[in-house]
C-alpha cells in the first residue's frame, strides 16, 4: 500500500512515516434510473484519479452543464453558463419606514476611547473595521451603557452576536466548538481561546458579569 501511495504521489514514503489519505464527500447528490442517467462529458477519462475540471467559457462544454442543470431540476432553465452570473432587473425594492436607530454613534465614540481604539479581543488599530458590540443587545433590553458594550472587530462582533465567541465574567475569551464544527476552520480564534480581553482601566466601564453571563447562557453555542 505505501509503494502505490508513494507511485500516484510521485514521491516515496518512509518506512516510518504514516501518510494521509484524503477523502472526498458528496452532498446533496441526485440519483438517476439506469436507462435515464446522463452520459459524462466526452472527453471524461475513466481512469481519472485527482479530479478534473471543465472551462464552461467553451462552448461545448457549457451546453453540455445546462443541459446537466437541466436534468438536475427538472425542467428547461435559461442560463448562458459562459459568462459570469449576474441578475438583471431592479436592485432594490419599495421603500419601507424603520425606526431610526438613536445613540449608536455616542456610544461608539464612548467605548472606542475607553478601549483605547483596540480590538479587545485582536488588540487591531484599524479604525474603519472597529465596532462597539453591545453584550446585551437593544432589542433584548439592552442600553447604550459603556459596561455594556465592547470594541470589537468587524468578524469578531459579528462571531460574538451568533454566538461562536463570547467573553466569560473574568473576561476570559470563549471560543464555541462549532465554529470548527460546522466550518471546519477558526484556528485563529481558537489560539486565543482563554485568553484575556483587554479592558477599559476603569473597573465600572469594564463589561457587566451579568450581562456576560446572559450571552453566555442564551447566545453562546456549547
Amino acid at each position: 500500500m505505501r509503494r502505490r501511495i508513494g507511485f500516484y504521489r510521485k514521491a516515496s514514503i518512509a518506512p516510518s512515516e504514516d501518510p494521509i489519505i484524503g477523502c472526498i464527500l458528496l452532498r446533496d447528490v441526485r440519483f438517476f434510473s439506469y436507462g435515464e442517467r446522463p452520459e459524462p462529458p466526452r472527453d471524461f477519462k475513466p481512469n481519472l484519479v485527482q479530479g478534473k475540471s471543465f472551462d464552461l467559457g467553451t462552448h461545448g462544454e457549457a451546453e453540455y452543464f445546462q443541459y446537466l442543470l437541466s436534468r438536475l431540476i427538472g425542467h428547461e432553465v435559461d442560463v448562458d453558463l459562459s459568462v459570469s452570473w449576474h441578475r438583471p432587473g431592479p436592485v432594490y425594492g419599495d421603500k419601507r419606514l424603520a425606526p431610526q436607530r438613536l445613540g449608536q454613534t455616542a456610544f461608539k465614540a464612548v467605548v472606542l476611547n475607553a478601549y483605547e481604539g483596540r480590538c479587545a479581543v485582536t488588540g487591531s488599530k484599524i479604525r474603519p473595521v472597529l465596532q462597539a458590540a453591545h453584550v446585551l443587545p437593544l432589542p433584548k433590553g439592552g442600553e447604550h451603557r459603556l459596561d455594556n458594550g465592547v470594541l470589537l472587530r468587524s468578524d469578531v462582533h459579528t462571531l460574538f452576536d451568533r454566538g461562536y465567541l463570547g467573553i466569560d465574567p473574568k473576561y476570559r475569551l470563549m471560543v464555541s466548538p462549532r465554529l470548527r464544527d460546522e466550518f471546519g476552520n477558526g484556528n485563529e480564534y481558537f489560539q486565543c481561546k482563554g485568553n484575556g480581553i483587554s479592558t477599559p482601566r476603569r473597573r465600572r466601564d469594564r463589561p457587566n458579569a451579568e450581562f456576560l453571563e446572559w450571552h453566555a447562557d442564551t447566545v453562546f453555542r456549547r
